[in-house]
């Protein structure tokens, strides 16, 4: 046996370098994806931090972070993150929360209860209102000792000196190029009363994006420490962790971190928080892995298929000299081997080297972040490397079977003996698609990664085995056609095991792709859906609202009019709304008066405060999905979150609703009634509005009316309409509170700050409201994904073509010693590949959208189970990347084909 798979191997490696040019495009077709996943592995190996790592950038080389929040005792988790009063976890739901907050803790407060030798070092933040290269911006800032250790790999120093007196300032490159400023110059604050000279460029190594200032500490403090970095005379132990959690506080220690204590010895309520994160990871991981081995299996199984079609006569002459059914099927595996070899080991050494080269881009662009180090993941990489040799052997197993099987006579004289599609074959497919679709659909519903992928690679090999009698099937199609499309087809029915195979390679690139582009496009959305907007997208706010100490409004009429004309001179603002809000009477002693909504008793979620008290048990979340009062927005934007009041004519502009629904609203508010977004702010078709002055002899009032839930269009939660009735009656006053640009486009980061410096030159005090939406599409992970993608997808449908174009050489020859021109045997290339790669894109559209929605319906199965009730994947078809796919993949083939295939061509003798 040993001797056997010897020679196999020899016959195969001298094969192969006989045959370079089709070695080379079988050796591509499995290094493309070795390439992709050692890439992969390494960039992920490398940007993975380990603990140690992980501590430096969050507390330097300090011993601890501590946050002192409360005054009595906290329960906390081993990380350090999340802790909650003790009290809080007795009382439950049941009764209002007993924690109690502290005023923010001094250095000599810690000091008394920490280790003696003990050094505390403040954390303290805030933003800074400053020139900028193009008006005015506020950017976050820092104030540390740079030339303090304990700062350490939390910060790090790229250029420059630490700053060290009052009148200087570091910052990162990105606060330098928002500012325009370098080394050197100054940084104005935006009223010109103070500056500081740029020592030093720094950066965070875990957050590169920043725009961020340094200052150095001084007695002008960004107020009180919210944090505190401690420099120990020994490591915190989690017994001292536990002791100070009895103070109130909350603690990061690097000793507990990197070695924490037995389970039994932290609260119950805080282990295997992280479980669910991880298991939803895990599942991810499964089916990608488990994808990728199949694709690189599809996308080899047509080179090998040519290559054991193209070895036909040595193969028979194999069985003639006495050779064994197993011999030639071992043949044709140790191309596998070889093969299989060749390209792990080339697709490893691009994917490592591309991985090192491109770390910087990659820690720019996509993670924001500095890698760890240069870690090759050598596990993993040995790991792609037998993935490569197994999925060449698994490609390798069906050509070698066919081969194994071929009539010698037939081989031996040049002809090809299949010319239909065994109808076994056909139902073993047609089978093998409909366990797989059940498969997948019950593992969707258990949540089960293995169930899932199970049935997603049955799928994909049912579609695989259909495929030869599809090509029969269309083929009778072909009389319709053109002379060269019309023989393409035939040619493709006649020689299905040459068709079939490349159909399928291109299928398994389509079907990544587009499965790609599925998940994205229905993340996106899910991510939209998680937002609530203060205003449609793009638009501009300008508050009019300040006052004074005594509660009076600080603008005059003249100022707002000169802040409407700066929001009206902004490039993609094409007009200007004045909204009126609620104020107090002139006859009140002070000017704040408010208006809100008052959520009805029986609408108040009860799970909502037990929610910020401790974790949720699953019977517990699956509870307050159940009930629709804890329908609870994910996250809320800024905006007018407030009362606007209006007869219905800033309805459409402010909140881009449906006309019918705006129509319905201003009929509300026409009849003295309420318009809101919340429903659950409605109780049998009418609202409570409250009232507040700040007079005393103003009291709280209450007024129920009619209201009307917007059902379409962008609006916070927070903000609702009332009309101007309703206001007179209780006594309050109407006037303008702000004004909003309607725009044509988002502005940008240079045009907000040249806004907001007009603004400041009106009032120091007013600034910009620009609502951007969730995100910014142009999402680098997402771009990234589309490319590799693209990439694999036209590379394999290439190459896969241009393998089957090299399988009817023969044919070719045969045309041109019949008379056919280059012409006609150009075009009839090209048709051939138009013929597979077309299939194959249809194919691969179905099993690649396909596999996306049973990926999300499984991650919706797992977002069912918990609260707050985050909105699921959407099934959405990316009808761009759907039309591109099916219309480049078949042209970019034919276009290759066409070109590559040469005029002249020698002519092939065959037996008969």
């Amino acid at each position: 046996m040993v001797g056997g798979w010897r020679a196999a191997l020899r016959i195969a490696r001298r094969q192969a370098w006989r045959a370079k040019g089709r070695s080379a495009l079988v050796a591509a077709l499995i290094g493309l994806p070795v390439m992709a996943l050692a890439f992969a592995a390494v960039s992920y190996d490398s940007f993975r931090l380990t603990e140690q790592q992980r501590l430096d950038r969050t507390i330097g080389a300090a011993d601890a972070m501590i946050q002192w929040e409360f005054d009595q005792p906290v329960s906390q988790p081993v990380e350090g993150y999340g802790a909650v009063t003790v009290a809080d976890w007795q009382a439950g739901s049941t009764v209002q929360p007993v924690s109690r907050m502290r005023e923010p803790a001094t250095a000599a407060e810690l000091l008394a209860v920490l280790p003696p030798g003990s050094r505390v070092v403040p954390v303290l933040r805030d933003e800074v209102r400053l020139r900028t290269a193009t008006g005015i911006g506020d950017l976050p800032f820092e104030r540390a000792d740079l030339a303090d250790p304990i700062h350490t790999g939390r910060i790090q120093l790229l250029a420059g000196r630490a700053p060290a007196g009052p009148a200087e300032v570091a910052l990162t490159r990105q606060a330098a190029r928002r500012l325009g400023v370098s080394i050197g110059d100054p940084v104005v604050t935006a009223d010109g009363s103070r500056s500081w000279r740029v020592v030093a460029l720094v950066e965070y190594p875990n957050e590169l994006r920043a725009h961020s200032l340094i200052f150095p500490l001084g007695e002008h403090a960004a107020g009180p420490a919210q944090r505190w970095l401690v420099d120990a005379p020994h490591p915190i132990t989690w017994e001292q962790v536990e002791r100070l959690n009895q103070y109130g506080m909350t603690v990061q220690s690097r000793a507990v971190v990197l070695d924490p204590p037995p389970p039994e010895r932290v609260a119950p309520e805080w282990r295997g928080v992280s479980e669910p994160a991880q298991a939803r990871a895990l599942t991810i991981r499964v089916l990608v892995i488990g994808l990728a081995v199949l694709e690189v299996v599809l996308l080899a199984g047509p080179a090998f298929a040519v290559g054991a079609r193209r070895r036909r006569r040595e193969l028979a002459l194999v069985a003639v000299t006495g050779g064994t059914p197993a011999q030639q099927r071992r043949i044709v595996l140790a191309d596998g081997v070889v093969l299989g070899m060749t390209g792990a080991v080339t697709g490893i050494g691009l994917g490592v080297i591309a991985a090192i080269a491109c770390q910087p881009l990659l820690a720019e662009h996509l993670f924001g972040q500095r890698p760890g180090g240069i870690r090759v993941w050598p596990q993993a990489l040995v790991g792609v490397a037998l993935l490569a040799v197994v999925t060449g052997v698994l490609a390798a197993l069906v050509p070698a079977a066919v081969a194994a099987r071929q009539d010698v006579v037939l081989a031996l004289t040049g002809r090809r003996g299949v010319v239909r599609s065994k109808r076994r074959w056909l139902a073993l497919g047609l089978v093998l698609v409909a366990a797989g679709v059940a498969a997948a659909t019950y593992g969707s519903l258990r949540v089960d990664a293995l169930i899932v992928l199970a049935g997603l690679v049955a799928g994909q090999l049912g579609l695989a085995l259909c495929s030869p009698s599809l090509v029969g099937l269309i083929a009778k199609a072909g009389r319709f056609l053109p002379v060269a499309l019309r023989i393409a087809l035939r040619d493709a029915g006649r020689n299905r095991t040459a068709a079939a195979p490349a159909i399928s390679a291109v299928m398994a690139a389509v079907a990544g792709s587009l499965a790609v582009g599925m998940f994205n496009l229905s993340d996106d959305a899910r991510t939209d859906a998680m937002y609530a907007p203060g205003l449609p997208v793009g638009y501009v706010m300008v508050e009019y609202r300040l006052w004074d100490e005594s509660g009076r409004q600080l603008l005059a009429a003249d100022q707002r009019e000169r802040l409407r004309a700066a929001v009206d001179g902004l490039a993609p603002v094409t007009q200007v709304l004045e909204v009126p809000g609620v104020a107090c009477p002139p006859t009140a002693v002070s000017g704040v008066c408010i208006a809100s909504m008052r959520t009805p008793i029986q609408n108040l979620c009860p799970y909502e405060r037990l929610a910020d008290q401790r974790p949720l048990t699953e019977a517990e979340q699956r509870a307050a999905r159940a009930d629709p009062r804890c329908a609870l927005p994910m996250w809320i934007t800024g905006g007018l979150a407030e009362a606007i009041v209006d007869d219905g004519r800033l309805l459409p502009a402010l909140t881009g609703a449906e006309p019918a629904d705006v129509a319905a609203a201003a009929a509300v508010l026409r009849a003295g009634g309420v318009v809101v977004s919340d429903p659950l702010l409605v109780v049998d078709g009418r609202a409570t509005v409250r009232f507040d002055g700040s007079d005393a002899d103003q009291p709280i009032r209450f007024r129920t009316v009619p209201a009307h839930v917007l059902s379409t269009g962008s609006m916070n939660p927070h903000t609702f309409f009332l009309p101007p009735e309703l206001v007179a009656e209780v006594g309050f006053a109407v006037a303008p509170a702000a004004a909003v640009g309607v725009t044509d486009r988002v502005p940008s980061a240079a045009q907000e700050d040249a806004l907001n410096a007009a603004l400041h030159q009106v009032h120091p005090d007013v600034w910009a409201y620009v609502e951007r939406g969730p995100f910014d599409p142009r999402d680098p992970t997402v771009l990234l994904l589309g490319i590799t993608a693209g990439v694999i997808t036209l590379g394999a449908a290439g190459i896969a073509t241009g393998l089957a174009a090299a399988d009817r050489r023969p044919d070719l020859s045969t045309l041109a010693a019949v008379g056919a021109s280059p012409t006609v045997r150009r075009l009839l290339s090209l048709s051939q590949a138009g013929v597979i790669a077309g299939l194959g894109a249809l194919l691969g559209a179905v099993a690649g959208l396909g596999a996306a929605a049973v990926i999300m319906l499984a991650m919706n199965q797992r977002l069912a189970t918990r609260w707050p009730a985050e909105p699921e994947y959407p099934m959405l078809i990316p009808w761009p990347a759907l039309g591109i796919v099916l219309v480049a993949v078949p042209l970019v083939a034919m276009v290759g084909a066409g070109l590559l295939t040469r005029s002249r061509l020698p002519i092939e003798r065959r037996l008969t």
